[in-house]
């Protein structure tokens, strides 16, 4: 039942939010029907719930071991979940990194993809991290087909570079705290 309900949460999510890009008909009706804040609303409702559904089922999942992480894995693990928390928020930033990638935030969703790969090894970490692989990369090529004109953003002042790896530090640290609490402290060694 849970890689059930993890497949169905990465499904959730992943249809989500590829509705506007490969159905924009679908979607603007939905706007146009409902009006766009109760559609945005459903939409925000169906990503909460396939959230929900990949932490339930990833949580539940049984343990089916496909390959054993090695040894080097987890400290660069540590710092690839870094890295993908700056491309997370560098498309927001108003530094001079918002101007070096087209898609920073999906290449953050990659990085912590491979992140997780890299100290995972079970069946259900493969399909919840590779299906959000998946839908990084089809995102991306979507996005690029339908905007071909992608114009670079001015760089902006380094301090929001600055600002940026301030806020990135703070996350890291909520988000190993977490994981920490949750029982799979990133710096023991002991993933799972």
């Amino acid at each position: 039942m849970g890689l059930f309900m993890l497949v169905l949460g990465v499904i959730l999510w992943t249809d989500a939010h590829l509705l506007k890009t490969v159905l924009p008909k679908v979607r603007a009706g939905m706007d146009d029907r409902l009006g766009a804040g109760r559609a945005r609303g459903i939409m925000a409702l169906i990503m909460l719930s396939g959230i929900i559904l990949m932490i339930i089922g990833y949580r539940s999942a049984e343990v089916t071991q496909i390959y054993s992480p090695a040894g080097w894995a987890g400290p660069v693990n540590n710092l690839l979940m870094f890295v993908a928390i700056l491309l997370l928020g560098m498309g927001s930033s108003k530094g001079r990194l918002r101007s070096l990638l087209h898609h920073p935030m999906l290449t953050g969703v990659l990085v912590w993809v491979v992140a997780h790969l890299l100290v995972n090894g079970d069946l259900a970490s493969i399909i919840l991290f590779g299906g959000m692989a998946l839908w990084a990369i089809s995102h991306m090529v979507l996005l690029n087909a339908a905007n071909r004109d992608w114009v670079r953003p001015e760089p902006g002042p380094a301090k929001g570079d600055a600002k940026l790896f301030v806020i990135a530090a703070v996350l890291y640290v909520v988000i190993v705290g977490i994981h920490t609490m949750l029982g799979y402290n990133p710096f023991s060694g002991g993933y799972a």
